[in-house]
């Protein structure tokens, strides 16, 4: 062997020497055949390094696409989570109101009742729950209508 054909031969890979090694022992007229084979898979072996870089820059760009994504969902339910505990605080804040208000009510109608003489205010302590007083009106109102419907016929 020549001994450029040497160093040539001693620049390549295992597995493309033992893929070649066959032909290294032929005669001299194929070793023309040999080098354009040499050459080929030189070149198939840059055009795959090329299409691997390829694909590793593509790669590169997915994820950086990818993280930019995230951020923005990631800012979209951060904005979302203050919306809604703002909504949720205001929902507080309303029945809180509600409550306030109904109370107020209650006392009112307590109140009322007082003043119309359905609630003896001198025992407080004793006196029914407002719903048996409510109760009690409305058993009264029911003795009440029979009566008028009897007196109409």
């Amino acid at each position: 062997m020549s001994s450029s054909l040497l160093f040539i031969v001693s620049q390549l890979p295992l597995p493309t020497l033992l893929l070649i090694t066959p032909f290294l022992f032929q005669k001299k007229e194929n070793i023309t055949p040999i080098s354009s084979k040499i050459t080929e898979l030189n070149e198939s072996r840059s055009e795959l390094l090329g299409r691997v870089q390829s694909l590793k820059q593509d790669l590169q760009s997915w994820r950086s696409k990818l993280d930019t994504q995230v951020k923005v969902y990631r800012d979209e339910l951060t904005e979302l989570k203050k919306t809604l505990n703002v909504e949720v605080e205001q929902l507080r804040a309303e029945f809180q109101d509600l409550r306030t208000t109904l109370q107020q009510q209650q006392e009112d109608v307590t109140a009322s009742l007082r003043n119309l003489g359905l609630q003896d205010v001198s025992d407080d302590k004793h006196a029914p729950s407002q719903e048996t007083k409510i109760e009690e009106i409305g058993k009264e109102e029911q003795k009440v209508a029979p009566e008028e419907d009897n007196a109409a016929s």
